[in-house]
Parts: structure tokens; sequence; C-alpha cells
């Protein structure tokens, strides 16, 4: 049994070691990073999975972006932790923050990924959406929660500026 919950300012730490546990070292170093730096995450859609035991099993965070002046949600990272793969906790925290999203009226999200892994969410692969480099072009996914949300953006990404 596990228990979903958003994150909260004591769970940043944990989740943290969490993301260093599960990526690779100078996971922070990524160009996806840089698009967080300085910008406070989508509070609503960053969850954490507990087990009975209080013990911190997956999380997952959200940033605003934009791309070419339209607001993006940016998924990631999503971990869980290597005790408690094959157990789907990554496929249901995507799909929980996923309908959280759409219900707060989010119409499109982008992440940085294996593509195998996340079409079966609904992620393809985005033309015209430029991430910072170095990051590989074939791993630029976005998922529409609105109908036809990506249709014409296109652009780099770039840093939310609150507007």
């Amino acid at each position: 049994m596990y228990q979903l919950e958003e994150e909260t300012e004591a769970d940043w730490w944990e989740v943290e070691a969490l993301y260093d546990l599960c990526f690779a070292p100078g996971r922070t170093a990524l160009s996806s990073y840089r698009l967080r730096d300085g910008v406070p995450t989508v509070a609503a859609l960053c969850l954490v999975l507990r087990d009975a035991d209080g013990t911190l099993a997956a999380a997952i965070r959200y940033w605003p972006a934009e791309v070419g002046g339209e607001d993006v949600l940016l998924l990631g990272p999503v971990a869980v932790h290597p005790t408690r793969q094959g157990e789907g906790l990554g496929g249901l925290l995507i799909n929980e923050s996923l309908a959280e999203a759409r219900r707060l009226g989010w119409e499109r999200v982008l992440l940085v990924g294996d593509a195998p892994y996340y079409n079966r969410f609904g992620f393809r692969k985005l033309e015209g959406v430029q991430m910072p480099p170095p990051t590989n072009p074939d791993r630029v996914l976005g998922l529409e929660l609105k109908k036809g949300a990506w249709a014409n953006v296109r652009g780099a990404v770039t840093k939310a500026t609150g507007n």
C-alpha cells in the first residue's frame, strides 16, 4: 500500500537523494536543469509516493517552461527507488499527475526521455521544438492535454517568464 501526496518542502532533500540514486552523476548539468534554475516548481503536480512505513518509493516533479511564447509543463524528473522498480509506480505518478495537470487547465506537456517508455502515456516526438544543447532531438517528446495544443507551437524551449 502506498500513500500518494503532494511533495512538501520537508520532502525536498529526500527527493533529491532519490534522484541522485536513480540518475547518473552530473544530472544537474543536463539542459533541462538549466530551464529549472531559479524557477519554482508547479507544486500541485510534484508528487511523492511513500510506503506504509513512510519510506519514499517514488517522486515526480514539474516546472513551467515556454516554447514560442506558449506555456508548457516540463515533466521530470520522475524516479522510482531501485528496490521498487517494476511495480508500476512510475506509471502511477505519471498518470495521476497528468490527470491533475489537465484538471488544472494545462494544455501541453514536454519532456526529454525515452520514447519507448513514454509512448504508452501518449507522448510523441515533437518536431520544431528545440531543447537547449546538447539534447538529442529524438528524445524531445510532447503530450497534448487539450486536443491540438501542440499544433503550430514551435521554437526554442525557454525558462518560464511568469507572464
